[in-house]
C-alpha cells in the first residue's frame, strides 16, 4: 500500500537536496540558470521527476532548456548519489528531470484573462447608453383579468 504522505515527504526533501546540489556540488555552467519547482515520488517510492524551469541570461534572452536538459541528464548519477546519502533510505529513487511548463501556462493564461477583461470592458461601454427596445414596460396587464382565461 502506498503512503502518499511519506512519498510527499521525500519529494520535497529530494526537491531541496537537488536543488542545493545544483548550486553548490555539480561543477556545469549550463546549470547556472536552472531553478527546480516540483518534484514527484512514486507511490512505491523507487522514482523520482524533479520538475524545473529555466530562465535567460538576461530578460531577452530565451534560456537554452536543452543544454539545461542535457547538463541534467548527465550529471543524472552524481545527483542521485547525493540523493541517496542525504536520504538515508534504504533504496535511492531514480531521478528524471521534466522541463516545467507550468510559467509558460500561467503567462498564456494571464493573456488569454486580459483579453477577456479587455472584451467585457468593450461590452460595458457600449451598454452604458443603451436604452430597452421596446415599451418600457413589455408585459401588457389587462385590467378585467380575462387574459388568464383565455390561455
Amino acid at each position: 500500500m502506498a503512503d502518499h504522505a511519506r512519498a510527499a515527504r521525500m519529494a520535497k526533501r529530494i526537491m531541496t537536496i537537488v536543488a542545493s546540489a545544483i548550486e553548490h556540488e555539480v561543477k556545469d555552467n549550463r546549470l547556472e540558470y536552472v531553478t527546480v519547482t516540483d518534484c514527484r515520488v512514486t507511490g512505491d517510492l523507487h522514482d523520482a521527476t524533479v520538475y524545473y524551469t529555466v530562465r535567460g541570461r538576461t530578460l531577452d534572452e530565451e534560456p537554452d532548456t536543452a543544454a539545461a536538459a542535457e547538463a541534467l541528464h548527465r550529471a543524472r548519477g552524481q545527483l542521485r548519489k547525493i540523493v541517496g546519502d542525504q536520504l538515508s533510505v534504504r533504496f535511492t529513487p531514480t531521478l528524471a528531470f521534466e522541463l516545467d511548463t507550468v510559467p509558460e501556462a500561467s503567462a498564456h493564461m494571464t493573456e488569454l484573462l486580459a483579453k477577456a477583461r479587455e472584451i467585457d470592458d468593450r461590452v460595458r461601454a457600449q451598454a452604458a447608453g443603451a436604452a430597452p427596445a421596446g415599451d418600457a414596460d413589455p408585459y401588457r396587464t389587462g385590467g378585467d383579468g380575462d387574459d388568464d382565461a383565455a390561455r
